[in-house]
């Protein structure tokens, strides 16, 4: 027998010889995923033979691409489902509109809301110490916005998550609703972010939470003198004056954010249903089938920017004085040195 054959013998009869390792697979697109696709497209195609485009403005023919992109275009106002005012109609390219009725979007927004309070209901009603898969959806969720919050604005952020965690989800589900058919393709529903009245509405209710929070965590006086600040004139006459500039300038500032907020969810939202619109017009489907995957997540950041952008300005709004936080931080180093704070010294 040769050296080779018995090499070969000892390497086949060895007990700890390991398996050869097996090619590592390639990553390949899930089956669910393309016959989703191919159904989303097969949908297109056929509404689109099925329903054919007819001229807004009474011609006889819808001539391509203008009348079909100006037909999947929705004017920035608001569609009155139910009417409280019928004497005065809305213009519909007007932006912002104060015309008492129901509108689409504020529908629309009622629906979403009615869907994620029951689905948070649901979930989390009968609550257990070993949690179903609801439960521990809900948890989780909050938990990472939890983190996420007091990670970015600091532990005086934490009384406030509950808001943060509210703020997101509905708008990110006000978001994502009109990617959703029929869903801004009827009168009746169309995306509550879409409509500038609305996320007016939802700015304006920030406003309200974080200016109250300031009152009630410094005080009338105290949160005044934040943008009014009479004291830095102790420190000299031009020292006042510039205090007092930059104190207005912060005020002013106060009335731009509401405006920030409201316009940037309104702009990315509406730009976004606008592109999606003529995308579908103009290939039918091949192309927004990728581009609904971005919206999906753009639509989620937008969410995030808000909610966020709402915690930091509570937490801005409740920050002392630069002076008072200079008074806490030198009690504080006092009491870690073991010595009295140097506003309480006792007198000799």
């Amino acid at each position: 027998m040769s050296s080779d054959q018995v090499a070969t013998d000892e390497v086949a009869g060895a007990p700890d010889a390991a398996p050869a390792p097996e090619p590592k697979p390639g990553r390949r697109i899930a089956p669910r995923w393309l016959i989703l696709v191919a159904l989303v497209i097969v949908l297109d195609v056929i509404a689109f033979v099925a329903f054919p485009q007819v001229s807004k403005t009474g011609e006889a023919e819808c001539a391509f691409p203008a009348c079909f992109i100006e037909n999947s275009l929705e004017f920035p106002a608001p569609h009155p489902v139910l009417d409280l005012a019928p004497s005065s109609p809305v213009d519909p390219a007007a932006l912002v509109t104060f015309h008492p009725s129901i509108s689409n979007t504020l529908l629309t927004m009622w629906i979403v809301m009615a869907i994620v309070l029951t689905g948070a209901i649901l979930m989390v009603r009968g609550s257990k110490l070993i949690p179903g898969r609801g439960q521990n959806l809900i948890e989780t969720v909050y938990e990472f916005l939890s983190d996420f919050g007091v990670g970015i604005a600091g532990p005086a952020a934490r009384p406030y998550i509950p808001i943060f965690a509210a703020a997101f989800l509905l708008i990110l589900f006000d978001n994502w609703i009109g990617l959703v058919p029929p869903v801004g393709k009827i009168d009746l529903l169309r995306a509550p972010s879409s409509d500038v009245n609305i996320t007016i509405g939802m700015a304006l209710v920030s406003f309200v939470i974080f200016h109250v929070e300031g009152i009630r965590h410094l005080g009338l006086g105290g949160y005044l003198g934040k943008f009014f600040p009479i004291y830095e004139f102790r420190n000299g006459i031009g020292a006042g004056v510039i205090a007092l500039f930059v104190g207005l300038i912060e005020l002013m500032l106060e009335f731009v954010k509401p405006v920030t907020l409201s316009m940037r969810l309104f702009g990315n939202i509406y730009g976004g249903e606008v592109a999606l619109g003529v995308m579908t017009t103009l290939t039918v489907s091949f192309i927004p089938v990728a581009l609904l995957g971005l919206e999906l997540m753009l639509n989620a950041i937008q969410a995030l920017i808000f909610s966020v952008l709402t915690l930091m300005f509570i937490v801005l709004a409740i920050e002392s004085h630069h002076e008072e936080e200079g008074q806490v931080a030198e009690e504080a180093l006092d009491a870690i040195d073991g010595k009295e704070p140097s506003g309480l010294q006792p007198a000799h």
